[in-house]
């Protein structure tokens, strides 16, 4: 089995805690304790989450000349996670700012700066893609390049598009097109996820949706069995912040799934996996490992 490639965006991520939403305007704030920076983005999340699980990863992103960047390779090295393919490319680092409530409800602020119009070195995709069994693709422009080159490879390509109403999408329309795996969120959806899911099997016949359903849950449509089916959310922790819940139900399955094969299995261990994530504040924080995510299995599933 190869590496599983992940491409994905990597941002500085400030945290800060509200006590509700609409924020009342005050002057000046003190939330103790309740204003935090880390490495974060959909594609750090990731790797972060298939390192923590015990999986080796090709990690390729764009990253600024700048002093954050100079923090993202420091923590990439702390955290285990590869940093020889994080390109410095731009010249800023993208940042975000996300404020968060007691319930768990989020308002994000991303700033990309120039990396929607800087390509990743095609040199560092080569070297990547020559030992790679599986590819997440997110649905940042320098993974698109990657998309028809990893199909015309036989690589099986796994990609989030998060929210989303349109299947006719400009942007997102590749991405899932060239999807084997292909998650997304019920926010927003004109119609429900089941038919929805229907609707993203007749376009673009994908081998395997799956749809977050927030504190419901998750479906899970595979195509091959002509099956659709709603996981219902389960408890391991209270929650602090649902930021990258998604992001973490979606590491999992693939973690699983490439081990597996088994979409099922790999969905019901990718819930318990985001429901402990959302127990801590940050995006990138709050992975189980590979033991304890199956003591928490066992727990919550028995079995």
């Amino acid at each position: 089995m190869g590496k599983i490639l992940v491409s994905g965006l990597i941002n500085i991520e400030t945290t800060v805690k509200v006590d509700g939403f609409p924020v009342a305007y005050a002057p000046v704030r003190y939330p103790f304790f309740g204003v935090n920076s880390t490495v974060s983005g959909v594609g750090y999340n990731v790797a972060k989450a298939l390192v923590t699980l015990g999986d080796e990863v090709h990690f390729l992103s764009l990253i600024g000349k700048d002093l954050a960047g100079e923090t993202v390779h420091a923590q990439l090295k702390a955290d285990g996670i590869p940093g020889g393919l994080v390109a410095r490319e731009l010249d800023q680092t993208p940042q975000s700012v996300i404020m968060y409530e007691p319930s768990g409800r989020r308002a994000i602020n991303v700033d990309l700066k120039d990396i929607q119009e800087t390509p990743y070195p095609p040199g560092l995709f080569e070297f990547a893609a020559s030992s790679t069994s599986l590819a997440v693709l997110c649905n940042i422009n320098f993974s698109r390049p990657f998309l028809a080159q990893m199909k015309d490879r036989g690589v099986p390509i796994a990609t989030d598009v998060h929210a989303i109403s349109d299947l006719a999408s400009d942007y997102d329309g590749a991405f899932m097109q060239y999807a084997d795996i292909l998650f997304l969120s019920d926010e927003g959806l004109p119609c429900s996820p089941e038919e929805w899911a229907r609707r993203i099997w007749d376009r673009y016949g994908t081998a395997i949706v799956v749809i977050g359903l927030g504190g419901e849950g998750a479906l899970l449509a595979v195509r091959a069995d002509n099956r659709i089916e709603r996981f219902p959310a389960v408890y391991t922790r209270d929650v602090v912040n649902t930021i990258g819940a998604g992001d973490a139900l979606f590491s999992c399955f693939v973690h699983h799934y490439n081990e597996s094969a088994d979409p099922y299995a790999a969905l019901k261990r990718a819930m318990v996996f985001a429901s402990y994530k959302v127990g801590v504040a940050g995006a990138a924080d709050g992975f189980l490992n590979r033991t304890g995510l199956e003591t928490w299995c066992e727990q919550v599933y028995g079995e």
